[in-house]
């Protein structure tokens, strides 16, 4: 085998003659400029994906319809790929509907609860509505 030449060692030291790089101080605050921050609420603010419809609706009342005419109304804290969301303050809404065996009418009912917080779990849901923008 052929024997390898020794590399020397690195100098990582500027040559003496070089002068010293301005230092910087460090800034007061780790917020971006205003017009860095504009733009990134802007982005923030895009639909892009389905699922950018609901993050912007996080912290925000909205309108779920189930499967089994079920429909609740609440503010969504949490929610993941599946659309499995996690919701406080919930108002549900249960639709029944019987027919009466003598007449053969259909007798609709409705059964409202309240929920102090809900999972919801994602394969019940079939319909997604974020609260109104102006």
């Amino acid at each position: 085998p052929t024997p390898t030449p020794a590399t020397p060692p690195l100098d990582l030291q500027p040559p003496s003659d070089t002068p010293p790089l301005p230092r910087t101080p460090p800034s007061s605050s780790n917020t971006p400029p205003a017009n860095v921050t504009a733009a990134m609420a802007e982005e923030d603010a895009t639909v892009k994906e389905p699922l950018d419809l609901i993050r912007l609706s996080l912290d925000e009342r909205i309108y779920v319809k189930l499967r089994g005419e079920r429909e609740i109304r609440g503010k969504l804290h949490a929610y993941d790929q599946h659309l499995n969301m996690i919701l406080g303050d919930v108002e549900e809404v249960i639709t029944t509907v019987e027919i009466d065996d003598e007449t053969y009418e259909e007798i609709i009912k409705t059964t409202k609860r309240a929920v102090r917080y809900l999972f919801v779990r994602g394969d019940a849901v079939t319909l997604v509505s974020p609260p109104l923008r102006t």
